[in-house]
């Protein structure tokens, strides 16, 4: 028996072949087209774009066939990152968008990451009404399509070109201009970022260059993930070049990776913390900020030093893009690399993070990991680490009992507060944490902590793996 059809923390995604195949995304864009004529949104139209994935080209047109079938017209936007779809939503007024992309995992997967009208990622109550269309009896037989050369002589599906604003957007959110005091280097791990960041810097007349720029499916042999281990090839062509920072993005260009000007990886964290300070300090940005519960406190403390509130969702970046849609925030962030800003999409924007990163360090005059450190000075060391470890998903339910059975002291320190707002978070006294929770999209348990020595975040890391895994 086939698995259903399930959203993850951001969209549906398998493995091609299996779970993934042609059949389950005509049901899971059947189950899409019911629910946007039941909102009244179909008659606004979808966008459709993808990754560079295996059979992108194939997977979009019958995506676009069912839709068109259903009477819904398409806005083919071809090759293009996620927070591109989410403007082109936003700009054009359309109904929702699919983007095909699997993120930053590994190349035998891929996925359909569903947004709404408003541009964000879509909530929970709007997945779970999609995945209960998508799951019912039957539901591959109430699949309509027409073919692609009818859809497109009716209409029902056509090209969209939205780079030309999307460019533009970036362009009034950022001084491109200062990039050019900057030697760049720009890695999009054969993602859909390419053509796009580079876009930007390029019209803007930066000096930089870039680095795996063609079309591979495979993504070099392993994940399209802008992590610390994934960015060996960028480093070396700093060291080459002299750069002052190196710009990477994963498969759909939402998360973004940092190498400061001696090679070194810049935590998410650190990031999402400089750039708060930054946009409230140095930009004057209205607002305070959002973080899911995962991600560092060091925030927080940038939002009592300039005295703006900050606030706390589950983790899942949708939570977040509401407090952007409504303009309630400067910035909203999660440690798993994703951020927008004021002004900008209710989605995460691996570009925009990269050259808002870029602005910081040309403006500012100084690499970014000086500027943690400055920060550091202001507001108090903070350190951060998070471990993954897979488990057998048949074990879910185990393992989730065993999250939750912690003591009232935790690592020679007393635990002050539990927090369950998405996994299981410890407060400990003296301003330390841990959490734990389960991934919504693989099998992976998530080990976090902060502290203000690294030593003191090793032991935390080690005797909660200690206490769950035994």
């Amino acid at each position: 028996m086939a698995a259903p059809i399930q959203f993850g923390t951001s969209g549906w995604r398998d493995v091609l072949g299996e779970g993934f195949t042609f059949d389950n995304v005509r049901v899971l864009t059947q189950a899409i087209a019911e629910h946007l004529q039941a909102t009244k949104e179909a008659s606004k139209g979808v966008v459709v774009a993808s990754d560079y994935r295996f059979l992108a080209e194939r997977f979009r047109s019958e995506c676009s066939r069912v839709f068109a079938g259903n009477g819904i017209t398409v806005h083919d936007l071809g090759f293009a990152p996620t927070p591109a779809v989410a403007f082109a939503i936003i700009d054009g007024g359309f109904g929702g968008g699919i983007n095909f992309t699997a993120s930053h995992n590994p190349p035998e997967y891929n996925g359909m990451k569903f947004s709404p009208a408003w541009g964000g990622p879509a909530l929970p109550e709007t997945t779970k009404a999609i995945e209960k269309l998508a799951n019912a009896p039957g539901a591959i037989d109430r699949v309509k399509r027409i073919p692609v050369e009818d859809a497109r002589a009716a209409k029902k599906i056509v090209d969209l070109d939205a780079k030309a604003k999307y460019l533009a957007r970036l362009e009034s959110l950022i001084d491109l201009g200062a990039l050019k005091k900057l030697k760049l280097v720009y890695d999009p791990l054969y993602g859909s970022g390419r053509g796009w960041l580079d876009a930007a810097l390029k019209k803007n007349g930066a000096n930089f260059e870039m680095l795996h720029d063609e079309r591979d499916p495979t993504f070099g042999g392993t994940s399209p993930d802008p992590s610390e281990k994934r960015l060996d090839d960028l480093r070396a062509r700093m060291k080459a070049t002299g750069a002052n920072l190196g710009l990477a993005t994963d498969g759909d260009a939402d998360r973004f990776g940092l190498l400061d000007q001696d090679g070194s990886f810049v935590l998410p964290n650190y990031v999402l913390a400089v750039l708060f300070d930054y946009l409230v300090g140095d930009r004057k940005f209205a607002g305070g900020a959002a973080r899911t519960v995962s991600t560092t406190h060091l925030i927080d403390r940038v939002g009592k030093h300039h005295g703006r509130e900050v606030a706390e969702y589950p983790v899942g970046f949708k939570y977040i893009g509401k407090a952007i849609a409504e303009g309630k925030i400067a910035i909203g962030g999660e440690e798993s690399a994703g951020l927008s800003i004021r002004g900008h999409v209710p989605e995460k924007d691996g570009i925009l993070a990269c050259l808002l990163a870029a602005e910081a360090v040309a403006r500012r005059g100084k690499p970014l990991m000086q500027q943690v450190h400055e920060l550091w000075e202001k507001v108090g060391k903070v350190v951060s680490s998070r471990v993954n470890v897979a488990y057998d998903p048949e074990r879910r339910d185990d393992v989730a009992k065993r999250v939750r059975a912690f003591p009232k002291e935790f690592s020679g320190r007393k635990v002050e507060r539990v927090d369950e707002t998405d996994g299981v978070k410890l407060l400990l006294e003296g301003g330390a944490w841990f959490l734990v929770r389960l991934s919504g999209t693989e099998p992976v348990m998530r080990f976090y902590a902060e502290s203000s020595e690294e030593k003191d975040v090793d032991k935390i890391i080690a005797d909660g793996k200690k206490l769950i895994l035994g």
